[in-house]
């Protein structure tokens, strides 16, 4: 066989957004860069998470929203044909050729295949092995994670790829899950039709949250038809053909669905990428220090940037990460020194400060930050102030009957913001601003001369910064 050996500075492993911010940081300052995928470039978030899943989502919020005003017909339903088409389009119907053209147009070489660590800074693919002078990047994300139930494999359960790419309408779902991707896409196909049953395993939703969003939302889901069934395990799948899925409980009794979606974790796509080659356990989580370089390797070259280091699995905080990590090694590259100190230039610090997230139900819930109980277990002396959203002039003339929760954890002993947490129908552009207050430590007392707009939703942040100056 013959062997074709190539050197660039720069050698990065997944082409998903991580993976092209982090090669396009590292190629924008000069340095050869490779950027290897399997599969479609740009990744999971373009084409089965964020961008689709936002696409099923988005009608569904917006008619209930209209719906909430008067005037508007309660009749109106979503044409389930168009909504389809139009998140295909959001997936460029799963072809690449856009982001291809810009990896060309930045300079970037696209590397068609399976990569592989092959040694110190080396990537087999196919016939060819890409040394990197610099740096390997490792940006392979994640997979969705199959509990080992009987029967579960051979019963073609969805995945979240499956859910986000489905091109017909199940008349019943089952979700099992109460995080994140459970609580949307039963929102979503909900929306569309699907009777759905959302089978969770705990006691609640969205369990690294404030525990009154995951109580919010799932109000919500139930107003809108959602059974949600607590403390539920399934201890056994099944499926003739292509018949539909019968589900086993363990507390007894069963259910029938149409298809099954389980949502219950990720696991790391590092099972066949070569780290025994480097002295890693293949398979695992790849950890890092603040700068995304691998702690267990050697010599410096090797980094893990998104959701394969498991510091904050969201799409823009593995963006943040390769910007982050693209930044040190430009500067190692060169020789620069390194600010690798808390918020420095090469230091991904609001992975565990600062995270914003945005989950897309009805209502919609954000935060950002600590919560109450983390903020404790951290051992600082906080406050959690609360406001109820539906007395904000804002919120009353955005929808009648507006119901909703705002938070902030309020760190006495720094008089700065550690966290934020909002609850309600178009809370989400509410985030950002919390996000600047927890990331830029910005003191309560200039907090105050931040004046929000009469009359918006954010005046929400009047109530909540009296709380924390008058202790109310």
């Amino acid at each position: 066989m013959s062997e074709q050996a190539d050197e660039y500075d720069v050698v990065v492993l997944g082409g998903g957004p991580t993976g092209e911010n982090l090669a396009d940081r590292t190629a924008a300052a000069g340095l050869r860069t490779a950027l290897v995928e399997s599969e479609l470039v740009g990744g999971e978030c373009s084409y089965w998470a964020c961008m689709p899943s936002k696409a099923l989502l988005r009608p569904g919020s917006a008619l209930s929203h209209a719906r909430a005003l008067p005037g508007v017909p309660a009749e109106g339903r979503l044409d389930p044909a168009a909504v389809l088409r139009r998140r295909d389009e959001f997936t460029s119907h799963w072809k690449d050729d856009g982001q291809v053209d810009w990896l060309r147009g930045v300079g970037i070489e696209l590397v068609r295949g399976h990569g592989r660590l092959a040694g110190e800074r080396k990537v087999r693919v196919g016939d060819r092995v890409l040394t990197a002078r610099h740096a390997v990047a490792v940006c392979t994300g994640t997979r969705a994670a199959l509990p080992p139930v009987p029967g579960l494999a051979d019963a073609r359960p969805w995945t979240s790829r499956d859910a986000t790419s489905a091109q017909r309408v199940p008349g019943r779902l089952a979700v099992v899950g109460g995080g994140v991707v459970a609580v949307e896409m039963a929102t979503a196909w909900r929306s569309l039709g699907s009777e759905v049953v959302l089978l969770v395993r705990g006691g609640g939703l969205l369990d690294r949250m404030e525990p009154f969003a995951g109580e919010l939302v799932a109000d919500g889901l139930r107003a809108a038809g959602v059974d949600i069934r607590l403390n539920t395990e399934v201890a056994e799948v099944r499926r003739d053909g292509d018949g539909p899925v019968e589900l086993r409980l363990s507390g007894g009794g069963s259910l029938t669905a149409d298809e099954v979606l389980y949502a219950v974790g990720r696991t790391p796509n590092t099972g066949d990428i070569g780290l025994a080659t480097v002295g890693l356990k293949d398979g695992g989580w790849l950890p890092v220090d603040d700068s995304c370089q691998v702690t267990d390797v050697p010599g410096g070259w090797l980094y893990a940037a998104g959701d394969v280091n498991h510091r904050a699995l969201m799409t823009h905080q593995g963006k943040y990460q390769a910007r982050i990590g693209g930044a040190a090694i430009v500067a190692r590259a060169r020789g620069e020194r390194t600010d690798t100190g808390r918020w420095g230039a090469h230091a991904a610090t609001a992975d565990t400060a600062g995270p914003p997230q945005v989950v897309f139900t009805e209502p919609e819930a954000a935060s950002v930050g600590l919560t109450a109980a983390q903020a404790a277990q951290r051992g600082l002396n906080v406050r959690a102030v609360d406001h109820d959203l539906g007395q904000v002039s804002g919120a009353s003339l955005y929808a009648d009957g507006y119901t909703g929760r705002a938070r902030v954890v309020f760190d006495q002993d720094r008089s700065v913001v550690v966290g934020a947490t909002f609850v309600g129908p178009a809370v989400a552009e509410l985030l950002h601003s919390a996000t600047v207050a927890v990331v830029g430590e910005v003191p309560i007392d200039r907090l105050w001369h931040a004046v929000p707009s009469y009359p918006t939703i954010s005046e929400v942040w009047l109530r909540l910064l009296e709380g924390c100056r008058d202790g109310r």
